[in-house]
C-alpha cells in the first residue's frame, strides 16, 4: 500500500479541486482560499421509470448525508472541504446508466454511489472503471457485481449469497421455534436478474432444510394485473409465499391475494421493495399487516439511526431502506476521503480497501472489503406490525418478536 502524505494537497488535487470548483485568492506573499474547496460526489438514481421511488429514497439519504457531514465542519483533512452532490438520473436503464457515468466523469466527480437495481450497477460500475473511478454500490444484489475484478468497485450492502444465506438460516429458526408448521413454499419473483437469481437460490437452499418447493412463478416488471398468480397460490394452497419484487408488483400481489381470501401460514418476503417500505405500510395496512421481509434495515438501537428517521420525518417524507443504505455509503466515501486526504482516485480506492469503517447506520458490523465485497454487512429480518416495520431478527438487533404463524 502507498503511503499517504495526511494534510497535504499535492498537484493534482489542486487540478481536480479547482475543477471542482475550489476558489483560491492572492494575498501578499501568501495563497490563500477565499472559501473552502468543493467535492464533488456524483450519485446515480433512477428517478424516473419504474424504479422511480426506489430512487427518489435514495437520493434522499445521500442528501441528508451530504448535508450533515457538511454541517458538521465537512473533510477536514482537506481544510474543511465540502461536498456537492452532482446528481445523475439513471431513468431505470442500465445504458441511460453508462451515459450518465461518462457525464459525472466529465463534470469532475470524485466518486459515484447508487445506482439501486442489479443491472444498473453493473453497467454503470463498468462504465466507471475505465476511468479509474471509485463506485460505491448501494443495493444491487447480483454477486456479478463484484465477481469481475473491479478494483473500484465496492458494495456496502449484501449480495444475493449472503442474503439467502441468511434468509434460509433465519426462516429455519423461525419455523423450528414456532414448531415447524411451514413445510410448502411457492416462490414468486420479478422476472429480471434480481428476482430470477434469487428464486434460483432459494429454490436450490430451502429444499436442503426439509421445505417442498410447489412452483417457483416469475412476473414482468411493470406487472397490471396479479389474478393468475393468486389463483395459481390458491390452488397450490401452500404454508409460505416468499415474494422478491419490486414495490408495485409486491403491493399487487398482496392485495390481490387479500381481495382473493387466499389462506397462507406467513409471507416470509426476501429482498422485497414494499415489505420494507412504509408507503405500503400506511396506504395499505390489512394487506401490508404480519408481512416479512429479509432485507437491508436500519438499526433501531443506533442514536444516529433514530436521528436521522426524524430528519426524514420532520421533512414529511416516507422511509425505506434506500434511505439509509445511501447515507452510510456517502457517509462510507467521507470516511474514505478524510483517511486519505486526498481526492485522487488511487487513494481514495486504497482507502476504501483498508475501510474499518463503523459509524454508519445500519444492522452491519465494521466495513470490511474482501474483494469489493462488504463482509461486515448481513440482512435482517423485518416485519409489518400493527401500522410499523419493526426487526425481528436475529435478536442483537431486534426491537419485536416475530409473530409466526399468521392466520391470513
Amino acid at each position: 500500500m502507498k503511503s499517504i502524505k495526511k494534510h497535504a494537497f499535492d498537484r493534482r488535487d489542486f487540478i481536480k479541486l479547482g475543477a471542482a470548483g475550489a476558489t483560491l485568492t492572492m494575498m501578499p506573499g501568501i495563497l490563500k482560499a477565499s472559501t473552502p474547496p468543493v467535492i464533488k460526489i456524483g450519485v446515480l438514481q433512477p428517478v424516473t421509470g419504474a424504479l422511480a421511488m426506489d430512487g427518489e429514497f435514495g437520493r434522499l439519504g445521500a442528501e441528508l448525508a451530504i448535508q450533515n457531514i457538511n454541517e458538521s465542519g465537512g473533510i477536514k483533512a482537506l481544510g474543511g472541504a465540502k461536498l456537492e452532490m452532482v446528481f445523475a438520473d439513471a431513468r431505470s436503464s442500465p445504458e441511460v446508466a453508462v451515459q450518465e457515468v461518462e457525464k459525472l466523469h466529465s463534470q469532475g466527480v470524485v466518486a459515484i454511489v447508487g445506482g439501486f437495481a442489479s443491472p444498473i450497477c453493473l453497467a454503470a460500475s463498468q462504465a466507471a472503471s475505465r476511468h479509474n473511478l471509485p463506485y460505491i454500490v448501494d443495493v444491487g444484489v447480483a454477486d456479478q457485481i463484484i465477481e469481475r475484478g473491479l478494483k473500484n468497485t465496492f458494495r456496502f450492502s449484501p449480495g444475493f449469497s449472503r442474503v439467502t444465506e441468511t434468509a434460509v438460516n433465519n426462516l429455519v429458526t423461525l419455523n423450528k421455534e414456532a414448531g415447524s408448521p411451514a413445510k410448502t413454499i411457492v416462490l414468486v419473483h420479478e422476472d429480471g436478474l434480481f428476482g430470477s437469481g434469487l428464486a434460483k437460490l432459494m429454490a436450490n437452499e430451502l429444499p436442503k432444510h426439509g421445505f417442498e418447493i410447489l412452483d417457483s412463478i416469475a412476473h414482468p416488471t411493470p406487472a397490471r394485473d396479479m389474478s393468475n398468480v393468486a389463483l395459481r397460490i390458491r390452488s397450490l394452497r401452500p404454508d409460505l409465499i416468499i415474494p422478491s419484487s419490486y414495490y408495485g408488483e409486491t403491493v399487487l400481489l398482496m392485495r390481490t391475494l387479500q381481495q382473493q381470501r387466499v389462506k397462507f401460514k406467513g409471507v416470509y418476503s426476501v429482498l422485497n421493495g414494499a415489505a420494507s417500505n412504509m408507503r405500503f405500510v400506511k396506504e395499505f395496512p390489512e394487506a401490508a399487516e404480519n408481512i416479512m421481509d429479509c432485507n437491508h434495515w436500519d438499526d433501531p438501537h443506533k442514536a444516529r439511526a433514530v436521528a436521522l428517521r426524524k430528519q426524514v420525518a420532520d421533512l414529511n417524507k416516507g422511509w425505506n431502506y434506500n434511505i439509509p443504505l445511501n447515507y452510510s455509503c456517502v457517509l462510507l466515501l467521507a470516511d474514505a476521503i478524510e483517511r486519505a486526504a486526498s481526492i485522487e482516485s488511487d487513494a481514495v480506492i486504497d482507502a476504501l480497501s483498508n475501510s474499518s469503517f463503523a459509524d454508519h447506520v445500519m444492522t452491519y458490523g465494521p466495513t470490511k472489503f474482501e474483494n469489493g465485497q462488504n463482509v461486515g454487512a448481513a440482512p435482517v429480518v423485518t416485519q409489518v406490525q400493527g401500522g410499523d416495520i419493526k426487526v425481528v431478527m436475529p435478536e442483537e438487533f431486534a426491537n419485536a418478536k416475530a409473530v409466526f404463524p399468521v392466520v391470513s
